[in-house]
């Protein structure tokens, strides 16, 4: 039974890890996107970094937590204290990314204006 659930696990952290590559790559391919599309269609030398920056930390920010998942579930049966050291450090290494990237979006996000709303809207 235990190698069953070994090998479901091993399965659903292929998967996990294969949705980090696609989270990474469909966020890769949107900055290069905006950046090309500011650079070549309108040619503006004023485009704007940092709204391009937010949308792809928070694609990195995504495939983080899905790394995180991906190496929990890899030693979610019978781990060795060497996998539950190595899953306490990459875990360690991943939260403090996480969190930190999570305060920048946060703070950048403040700076932001935010859209006026309709007059009468808030009725």
């Amino acid at each position: 039974m235990e190698d069953l659930f070994r090998t479901v696990a091993s399965h659903v952290a292929l998967l996990l890890e294969s949705i980090v590559v696609l989270t990474v790559a469909i966020g890769s391919l949107e900055a290069l996107y905006r950046i090309l599309k500011a650079a070549l269609v309108t040619r503006s030398s004023d485009w704007d970094r940092r709204a391009v920056w937010l949308r792809f930390a928070a694609w990195i920010l995504l495939a983080l937590e899905f790394a995180l998942g991906a190496d929990i579930v890899r030693t979610a049966i019978a781990p060795s204290w060497d996998d539950i050291g190595k899953l306490g450090a990459i875990a360690g290494i991943r939260t403090f990314l996480g969190f930190f990237l999570g305060k920048d979006l946060e703070t950048a996000e403040e700076g932001t204006p935010k859209p006026a709303e309709p007059e009468g809207a808030a009725e």
